[in-house]
Formats: C-alpha cells, sequence, structure tokens
C-alpha cells in the first residue's frame, strides 16, 4: 500500500483542483490546501511590469461555497528594493524570518527561469523544520504555483491590471502582449530582456526561440516613435518567426522581413536589426546586422568584447549587395548583449550620452557581483531611468544571453540559473 506525506498529497490536490480555476483563484485555492503541509497562511506576491513592486494577488474568498465572501482586503505592496520579499525577488533564494510562535518562510516563484514574484508561508515556529528538506518542498510547491500562475495569466485581465502602475499605450499594449517571456532559461543558457519605456513602447520590439539545441534571437528597432512604429516591428518579429519555422536561415529569414516590410509600406519605412543563432552545444554563434549596433560580449565578468561586423544597410532599404552571415563563438560564462540604441544614445537632462563605455561598464561590474542576468537587466535599467531623470525620449531594448557551456547545469537546481551560484 502507497503512503503519502501531507506535502505530497497538497501537491496533488492542488494539481487537480487547479485545472478550473481562474487566476485571481488561485490565493483561495492555495490557502484551502496548504494546511495538509502544516502552514497556516499563504500570500503569493507578482512583480509589476518594471519589476519594482510586488502586490499581493487578493484573496476574493470563495464565492461558491460561502455567498457571504467576495471582499477582498486591501493588496499589500511590497518595494523589490529594500525588504525581504525583494530579496528573494533579486536573488532567487528562501530566506526564513523566525518568530517566537510562527516562522514566515519567503520563496521564489520562478517557472522556466521567469521571475514572476514570492511566495509568503507561515508555519509554527520550529527549529527541526528549518532545514533542507522543507527548502525543498517549498521550492516545489512554489514552482507549481508558478506554473499555474503563468498557465492562467495570458486569459486573466486580473492580471494585467496587477502588473501596471500607468496607463498603457497602444503600441506597447501590442508589443507586450507578442513578446516572449522577458526570462526564460534551458540546461545550457539564460535569455533575459528589458524593455523601457514599458508603458510607451513605440518601435522596439525582441524575440527569442529555442530549438534541439539552437537558440535564436533577433532584436529590431523600427523608424519613428509611435503606434505606426509598432505595427512596423510587430511585422518584422511574426515575419521572423514565420521564416524561422519555414526552416530559412539568416539571411533568407533577414530578406523574409524586408520583402513584408516593403510590400506594406513600400520605401517610407525601414526597421534596423540583428538575428542570431547560438548552437548551445558548442557555443558557435552566427548572426546577422542590418544598420544595427554590434553585439557585445561579458567575459570573464571583467571585459566587454564588442563583436564588430560592417553593418548592412537596414531592412526595408533595398539593396543588391549583402554582407556574408558572421560566425563567432562564445566562451562558457559569457554573456552576449544585444541593444538598441535607445541605451546607449539617451542623454542625461544636462545633454550628456549613456554611451557604450558607460553600458558596457556597468554590465561588468554587476556581472563580476554573480548576479542572475534578470536582476542585472532589472538594476540596468533603474541606472539608466536615473541617469536620464526617469525620462526616455526613444525605446531602450536589451536581450542578455548567458551562456553556461558545452556541460549543462545540474538537472532540478534552478538557483543555478536565476540565483546565487
Amino acid at each position: 500500500m502507497v503512503t503519502y506525506s501531507g506535502h505530497a498529497r497538497m501537491l496533488g490536490e492542488l494539481v487537480v483542483a487547479g485545472q478550473l480555476s481562474t487566476f485571481d483563484q488561485l490565493p483561495q485555492l492555495l490557502m484551502r490546501h496548504i494546511p495538509m503541509a502544516g502552514w497556516s497562511e499563504a500570500r503569493i506576491y507578482i512583480s509589476d511590469l518594471q519589476q519594482k513592486v510586488l502586490t499581493q494577488l487578493p484573496d476574493r474568498g470563495d464565492p461558491e461555497q460561502d455567498p457571504g465572501s467576495g471582499s477582498e482586503t486591501v493588496p499589500e505592496v511590497l518595494y523589490v528594493d529594500g525588504t525581504v520579499g525583494g530579496r528573494v525577488f533579486q536573488l532567487g533564494e528562501i530566506i526564513v524570518v523566525p518568530g517566537a510562535l510562527r516562522d514566515e518562510w519567503w520563496v521564489p516563484l520562478i517557472s522556466g527561469g521567469e521571475r514572476i514574484g514570492v511566495l509568503r508561508l507561515t508555519g509554527p515556529s520550529d527549529d527541526k523544520r528549518r532545514g533542507t528538506t522543507v527548502e525543498e518542498e517549498l521550492r516545489q510547491l512554489a514552482g507549481l504555483v508558478s506554473m499555474m500562475l503563468l498557465g492562467k495569466r495570458l486569459t486573466s485581465d486580473a492580471y494585467g491590471k496587477l502588473v501596471r502602475r500607468a496607463r498603457m499605450n497602444i503600441a506597447a499594449e501590442m508589443e507586450w502582449r507578442q513578446m516572449p517571456p522577458r526570462t526564460s532559461a534551458t540546461n545550457r543558457v539564460v535569455v533575459s530582456s528589458l524593455m523601457e519605456p514599458a508603458y510607451e513602447v513605440s518601435g522596439d520590439a525582441f524575440d527569442y526561440a529555442f530549438s534541439d539545441s539552437t537558440v535564436h534571437l533577433c532584436v529590431f528597432d523600427a523608424m519613428g516613435h509611435d503606434t505606426a512604429s509598432g505595427l512596423v516591428a510587430s511585422l518584422a518579429v511574426s515575419t521572423c518567426r514565420a521564416a524561422r519555422m519555414d526552416g530559412a536561415d539568416l539571411q533568407r529569414t533577414a530578406r523574409d522581413i524586408e520583402e513584408a516590410i516593403v510590400g506594406q509600406y513600400g520605401d517610407n519605412t525601414f526597421v534596423t536589426g540583428i538575428i542570431a543563432e547560438l548552437d548551445a552545444k558548442t557555443g558557435t554563434l552566427e548572426w546577422v546586422n542590418r544598420g544595427h549596433p554590434a553585439p557585445v560580449i561579458i567575459r570573464d565578468s571583467r571585459y566587454p568584447v564588442e563583436l564588430r561586423k560592417k553593418p548592412d544597410v537596414p531592412l526595408g532599404v533595398r539593396c543588391d549587395e549583402r554582407e556574408p552571415v558572421r560566425s563567432d563563438r562564445l566562451q562558457p560564462g559569457d554573456r552576449l548583449v544585444l541593444y538598441t540604441d535607445g541605451i546607449t544614445e539617451a542623454r542625461s537632462p544636462s545633454g550628456e550620452q549613456f554611451g557604450l563605455e558607460r553600458f558596457t561598464d556597468f554590465l561588468v561590474r554587476h556581472n563580476a557581483d554573480f548576479l542572475p542576468a534578470p536582476e542585472t537587466l532589472r538594476r540596468l535599467i533603474a541606472h539608466h531611468l536615473d541617469y536620464h531623470g526617469g525620462t526616455l525620449n526613444d525605446d531602450a531594448t536589451a536581450l542578455l544571453l548567458e551562456w553556461h557551456g558545452p556541460t549543462p547545469y545540474p538537472p532540478g537546481r534552478a538557483e543555478y540559473v536565476v540565483g546565487l551560484p
């Protein structure tokens, strides 16, 4: 006869009960099941779009079981900088806050490398409970909750409202819906991204995908700063995806994007971009540059390497001659950065450009601190916005890929990917 622990039973029943629940019913669902594993309270906190605050997903009760429920408490808001929950979110570590009667456990909510928020669990104070076994159980619970959140957020307006701190323009609404998750990981690579101004972005776009051992990457910057620019950038991303699905190589992909732009807009607009492919087993990087800033590699946590290559004309500018695909080789631990000129060319209130040197120096310093890739970018954009007085006149986008090397990460150890080494 097979017997199950309270923890295993809790996970199993959560999986079944969660099938037909909505995004905003998850807190009540969790509260109903955690007593099986000895926990008395659970709270879910979700990161906002700019990763500045963590907002509690409110518990709206269960109107079907309790017709008098439905009222909710005011959601608690935690700053990512300067709070226990914020530190857990930044570094991917579990923190326990001991109490005389009850302990608080703060656990990162991570799925596939993407940082969603944090989970706070409360249980009886017990020194025997503070060990490796309970941490492993908490990571299992947090992993399940993270997958449930991700699976339900695309069909939930509650999620969209929770993560916004300002009104979003139409172009940004369109582009965020099209972009992949800001962070994702396999057993050899981590890909993370940023895009600002988050609520007013227009002409920038990025994409990435995994196919066997190949990582596909692209970053685009469309001419202009309006909804029309967002439409052009979205057309570039969609055409790139269609070409990839059709098995096109990099040069053909670029041609397909150009033909789509010219066919729709004639000679009235263009897009700069980098389209790249990484062989995650060997570190071989192939890429084409269509009028875009050159990629940068942060190597040995100490110095930047700019991958210089004569760029082709932008996509949408007709030209009979094309530069060949360039091939480079990454080294284990390298961080490859693709970015738009809104990062380097934006000016401070005094008129000084942020510049490539300041950009790469920031990446080097934080790489040396062994911060996870998504946390490095979160701090980069905070620093970038502060340098420019909180206002950007152009979209600023960065896509960072960290290659672990030919040897995969240890299986089942997400902290190697998004937490401290």
